[in-house]
């Protein structure tokens, strides 16, 4: 990809190619994602952790070559959050189009579908200057205001309607002044 970007935010790390060391990726994307404004609950942080966790496990499972790790780079330029997973192993790279790949016996194989399903792009590179590929994909962010200056909130998921319903109901027959009765309905709700 040649458009260049004036980066605001970047984080980068090399992991084992483990699959301790793709959760650890996903994890990680996810905190540094939180700490941008992003919080965890937001769309952008919940579909880019999804994400992750598909190219990572694909590094891990397809791109695996021993004693080299993967390397993860998490970029927000521009209202565009992009991630990028390389491996060393160059001689497998995974189809321009993941329709191809899928086959409707097979237990594997549909990750990609997933990633192009759920981002606003992705694509394959070839890496620089050594053996290797790149798995990247990127989001909009869609938020009022600059997202770095700004927490985000977002729609209330069904989850969150859940919770509140639980709490709602479960508060509904509670006597007046039952403050504690009230914080044990919450808290076994939350739980």
């Amino acid at each position: 990809m040649s458009q260049h970007f004036a980066l605001e935010r970047e984080f980068t790390m090399r992991f084992t190619s483990t699959p301790r060391g793709a959760r650890l990726a996903r994890r990680l994307v996810s905190l540094r994602l939180n700490d941008w404004g992003l919080a965890y609950t937001t769309p952008v942080n919940e579909t880019l952790t999804l994400i992750t966790a598909e190219l990572t496990a694909n590094a891990v499972r397809h791109g695996h070559v021993p004693g080299r790790d993967f390397h993860v780079r998490l970029t927000l330029a521009d209202a565009i959050v992009r991630i990028e997973v390389t491996d060393t192993h160059a001689e497998k790279r995974p189809p321009t189009s993941p329709q191809a790949a899928t086959d409707s016996l097979s237990e594997s194989g549909r990750g990609l579908l997933l990633v192009a399903a759920l981002a606003d792009d992705w694509g394959v590179s070839p890496r620089p200057a050594a053996p290797g590929k790149t798995v990247w994909a990127e989001l909009h962010v869609r938020t009022k205001g600059h997202p770095l200056t700004h927490q985000v909130t977002s729609e209330p998921t069904d989850v969150d309607l859940l919770l509140a319903t639980g709490v709602h109901s479960q508060c509904h027959g509670l006597q007046a002044g039952g403050e504690a009765n009230l914080m044990m309905a919450t808290r076994s709700v939350a739980v």
